[in-house]
């Protein structure tokens, strides 16, 4: 069971990138696997969508306070059994290692929200990567509220209704997972899990937003009335753990 996920996005000087990624990859994350009630942990870039996606981008309203970090250059995931596992131990009470903080403290921006799955579709190619482990090769990951209260029946009757239902029969899909905020600015995350970068660009990008989309509802109900986290949606390549 891994329904609790801890977020956390953030930049990197590209001064401290190498170094802070080596160690990342072969002490930190390593570390918060084996922490108690923690089942994954994966770290992604983003490398953004394609051309479409960011004409998308220029008509999203971003959330842009300053009390909120503004990171978005990569994404840690943990996935854990109860979203309540990050509450006990309080992740900002944790006493780390010699040497952690230092290394932490060169995120940039850093935002972290805990959130709990709310509903999951798997996708025909579900059964390329282990149950129970991290998300798949690539994914893209937005997290949003909605401008009203209204308007939050409204995208989760489009999440049932039309995302979910063509995510779990669209090639290149490994899974959908809705979540909701539980601690943190964002109240929706939506984590779509593809196989590669080529699947999600042919298959959603360009096959569902071009052709499949109910266009009215999207630009009509859903676009207008979002207001995501900065740097929304991430879209990226696994870092950690190795694909493979």
């Amino acid at each position: 069971m891994d329904l609790g996920l801890w977020a956390t996005w953030y930049d990197m000087d590209e001064e401290n990138k190498t170094a802070y990624l080596e160690w990342a990859h072969r002490i930190y994350l390593p570390y918060l696997r084996v922490m108690p009630g923690v089942s994954w942990v994966a770290h992604y870039a983003n490398e953004g969508g394609g051309p479409r996606m960011d004409d998308l981008i220029k008509n999203v309203v971003g959330r842009t306070d300053a009390d909120i970090g503004h990171g978005s250059q990569f994404v840690i995931l943990v996935g854990a059994v109860s979203p309540h596992t990050f509450f006990n131990p309080y992740i900002p009470d944790v006493v780390w290692p010699d040497g952690f903080q230092k290394m932490i403290d060169m995120q940039l921006g850093r935002r972290s929200a805990i959130l709990v799955e709310a509903h999951r579709v798997t996708g025909p190619d579900g059964g390329n990567v282990h149950v129970g482990g991290p998300p798949g090769p690539y994914i893209q990951m937005g997290s949003f509220c909605m401008s009203n209260v209204e308007k939050d029946f409204e995208i989760g009757k489009w999440y049932a209704q039309h995302r979910l239902p063509y995510m779990a029969q669209m090639p290149g899909c490994i899974a959908t997972r809705k979540y909701v905020g539980v601690a943190g600015w964002a109240k929706h995350a939506i984590l779509y899990e593809f196989t590669s970068a080529e699947a999600r660009l042919k298959r959603f990008e360009v096959d569902h937003e071009t052709h499949d989309l109910d266009a009215e509802t999207w630009h009509t109900n859903v676009i207008p009335f979002t207001r995501h986290t900065p740097g929304s949606p991430v879209i990226g390549p696994r870092l950690w753990p190795p694909i493979g």
